[in-house]
């Protein structure tokens, strides 16, 4: 695989300035063809911003794992359905209510951008979520938020690598899944359940999302390189 603009890979910007984002991004043009940016830098630049990224010729995650009342997650995708971005996250936990209403109003508005459900950050371990959800095991939520996103009508949802098995028993194959907490080596930062581009498509992920170790690489080229050559060892051996 020497062509990487086709990667099924979002790179994530998170950095803590606009400024590092557009030098981050003048590396990665013509290498990667996807970025993903959370609410730090969407915060700094607002929708100008966004349409900066989206006229580089970038797809555009944007990250805001929006979760409130119905009625407030609605008028915000509205506000953002006409920007250009490729996809939106929403907190699943915010339920279905949310989610369809969410739905309805992108699709009323003729919007292509697709919503992505979260069901359960990959930054928790058993113990931090027994935390805020005593009682309630982490895989079963992870379960049910999953299926909730597929009956809701929700484009995909954003799990971890390691709960791409249960997630894909409950979920049709059209339901995107869009994974993080990926690393060339897991360990060593606050990711809790990681692991390598290889296994998240080998268990049936269509995209990954990948930042520091793009990033921070002293070499960004070599490392796409290697990503690339993990996802295709992954694809290969898809089960």
């Amino acid at each position: 695989m020497t062509e990487h603009t086709s990667l099924p890979l979002f790179a994530a910007l998170d950095l803590d300035t606009l400024r590092e984002a557009r030098r981050t991004m003048d590396d990665l043009s013509g290498i990667v063809d996807a970025i993903k940016i959370g609410p730090r830098l969407y915060a700094q630049g607002g929708a100008p911003f966004l349409k900066e990224i989206v006229d580089h010729g970038f797809k555009l995650f944007l990250d805001l794992k929006l979760h409130d009342i119905p009625n407030t997650v609605r008028l915000a995708v509205e506000t953002l359905a006409d920007l250009g971005i490729f996809c939106l996250t929403l907190q699943a936990a915010g339920g279905r209510r949310m989610m369809e209403e969410s739905v309805a109003a992108r699709d009323r508005l003729g919007s292509t951008m697709k919503l992505l459900g979260i069901t359960v950050l990959t930054s928790f371990d058993e113990k931090s979520w027994d935390e805020v959800a005593p009682g309630c095991p982490m895989d079963v939520a992870i379960k049910k938020r999953a299926w909730l996103c597929g009956d809701c009508g929700m484009d995909g949802l954003v799990c971890s690598p390691l709960d791409l098995p249960e997630v894909r028993a409950v979920t049709p194959p059209t339901l995107l899944k869009v994974v993080p907490g990926v690393r060339l080596v897991a360990g060593g930062d606050d990711q809790g359940r990681v692991a390598t581009p290889a296994d998240a498509f080998r268990n049936g992920a269509d995209y990954i999302v990948m930042g520091r170790p793009i990033y921070k690489a002293p070499d960004v080229r070599k490392a796409v390189a290697e990503i690339a050559r993990s996802i295709e060892e992954g694809l290969t051996c898809r089960k």
